[in-house]
């Protein structure tokens, strides 16, 4: 991975204090509690926002200062509580999680754990006694999991980013259920120390955001020098990116409309430049059956079996059965099943790795199809075990993956991962941003920084290009909207200079944005200060017969500032 990556200075536009007060307001307005374990109290993560904006304003180089931020319920957050998703575990660490404490001395900080499936086992992000996590855009069905309350945390746009965890896809379908990016590294790049193993030898600390700018700010700070040695990389040729894809009949079964969008994502690459090759795909899927089917269970009997054991026997409240059939069952798998499995794994992945030799990367769905509760709750090992065909595999050949949004299927999101060799993460994110075409828009009220309107932007992975004017052609009116916002209306030589910021979001955000906004509301081209023109917010005429003109104040933070001075 690269150097830490320092934040662009526009987003220092609001003080840490602010952003934990806006965030605290989004827990309240989108009444999720089953994204929580434990939130840690308002009054002390505001003293601690305080001190940020102290240390800042007193000269100190904090690069996430003031960046609000997750962490999975089975990662040490010192002050809360470690459960693993089930209360009767729980512990009380003395100290952050490595990787905690790394985002927090660069001035991020933790707003609490969330929810998961128990013990990081799982797909779907229902197996919790905390309750099923629901997904951001469609409650009725799952968010996946394990790392289900993180992911929909920040698709919510709750938090900037957060941690998960990944050890079959825990930290990439979760990603893709909600529109967000997952980024899961290396294996040993990100320390798991302080965090409660699922499979100790595969688990990976991942983390999620909303775009990948985000993602990978937040894991330079999370990484920690390479731990062992591997065999250089081959020297890449110079050329297009090299990407491989699964030879024609190998995706198996998708839900509908699922293949369409994968093949629109393979057409972006090609358009964008890139070799698409084919690739037998069978030595994936079929490791990645082994990971459950196969004697690698047996780890997460090693991690909690014996806490398991003595919980059913004691009849422990909190135990999901579904979790805890999965544990049990691994404790009497034999010995030489084991090294048969081995045996069969490595040829598996030598297979893999010839036939990603000549390919930069392998582009998959991240996930076959997406259920609904109800689904995986008539079926929950099947609607599991279905969930895992393309990510069980990446940790036990030992790759590095970035999960990214791709569109939509059926009004919902569609996801698409990139696999690699490991230490191959900056260049898979490097091909990932081929995926992503953006547009920008212009914002001059309630959709400004810190405004009520803001989390809408964010949980379209809007990321805040600038602050800047409008060019000195508008006039600004104060509407009778609940919320209140302003109308922006262009009025040519009798106009003004208004403030607003310049967002850059996924394409297809801003069509979710147009479809959501209400009238008098419209979108048009706004004329900004440069002689630039971007999409942007203006108002129908027509609502300004009784709403007061508030040009004169030069923007509309200055106009709500002066209206709470009187």
């Amino acid at each position: 991975m690269n150097a830490p990556v320092d934040e662009p200075k526009e987003a220092h536009s609001m003080s840490a204090l602010s952003r934990v007060r806006a965030a605290y307001a989004r827990v309240e307005a989108v009444d999720r509690p089953e994204i929580w374990i434990d939130l840690r109290p308002r009054d002390q993560v505001e003293a601690e926002a305080r001190a940020v904006d102290e240390r800042v304003a007193a000269g100190e180089r904090l690069p996430l200062a003031g960046r609000l931020f997750a962490a999975k319920g089975n990662i040490d957050v010192a002050g809360l509580p470690t459960t693993a998703g089930c209360p009767a575990y729980a512990y009380r660490p003395e100290s952050d999680a490595p990787v905690v404490a790394r985002l927090r001395a660069a001035g991020a900080i933790v707003l609490g754990t969330t929810n998961l499936d128990q013990f990081a086992t799982g797909l779907v992000g229902t197996r919790s006694p905390y309750g099923a996590v629901r997904n951001a855009h469609d409650p009725s069905r799952v968010s996946g999991g394990s790392s289900s309350g993180s992911a929909v945390a920040v698709a919510l746009g709750i938090v900037d980013f957060a941690l998960g965890t990944d050890t079959a896809g825990s930290g990439r379908v979760p990603a893709a259920f909600n529109g967000i990016v997952g980024l899961k590294p290396t294996r040993g790049l990100v320390p798991t120390t302080g965090v409660v193993p699922a499979c100790a030898s595969l688990d990976c600390v991942t983390v999620f955001a909303r775009t990948l700018p985000e993602a990978e700010q937040a894991l330079s700070f999370m990484a920690s020098p390479p731990a062992r040695e591997l065999p250089p990389l081959a020297q890449r040729a110079p050329g297009p990116w090299r990407v491989a894809v699964p030879a024609p009949g190998q995706l198996g079964d998708l839900d509908d409309g699922w293949a369409e969008a994968y093949e629109a994502a393979v057409k972006q690459l090609r358009s964008a430049g890139a070799d698409v090759r084919t690739l037998d795909l069978t030595p994936f899927t079929e490791a990645a059956a082994m990971l459950y089917e196969g004697a690698f269970v047996a780890e997460r009997y090693s991690a909690v079996g014996a806490f398991v054991d003595k919980a059913t026997i004691d009849g422990t409240e909190g135990l999901d059965p579904t979790v805890a059939g999965i544990i049990t069952r691994a404790r009497d798998i034999p010995a030489h099943r084991l090294y048969a499995d081995l045996d069969r794994l490595a040829e598996l992945r030598a297979r893999a790795r010839a036939g990603l030799a000549d390919s930069d990367a392998l582009l998959l769905p991240t996930a076959p199809g997406h259920p609904t509760l109800a689904e995986v709750a008539a079926d929950p090992l099947g609607s599991n075990a279905r969930l895992g065909r393309f990510t069980n595999s990446t940790n036990l050949f030992d790759l590095a993956a970035v999960a990214v949004p791709a569109g939509e299927a059926n009004g919902l999101p569609f996801g698409v991962m990139l696999i690699g060799p490991a230490f191959t993460d900056h260049r898979l994110t490097a091909i990932a941003a081929l995926l992503r075409p953006e547009t920008r828009v212009a914002v001059v009220g309630a959709h400004l920084s810190g405004q009520p309107l803001n989390p809408q932007l964010l949980s379209l992975g809007a990321r805040l290009e600038r602050t800047t004017t409008t060019a000195p052609a508008y006039r600004l009116h104060a509407l009778r909207t609940t919320p209140p916002k302003p109308g922006l209306v262009r009025v040519g030589e009798k106009g003004a200079a208004i403030e607003a910021e310049v967002w850059r979001l996924p394409a297809e955000g801003l069509g979710r944005l147009l479809a959501a906004l209400p009238r008098p509301m419209t979108l048009g081209a706004v004329e900004l200060a440069d002689g630039g023109l971007v999409p942007g917010f203006l108002c129908e005429p027509a609502a300004l017969d009784d709403a007061e003109d508030i040009t004169a104040y030069g923007g509309w933070r200055a106009y709500r500032d002066a209206r709470r001075g009187l």
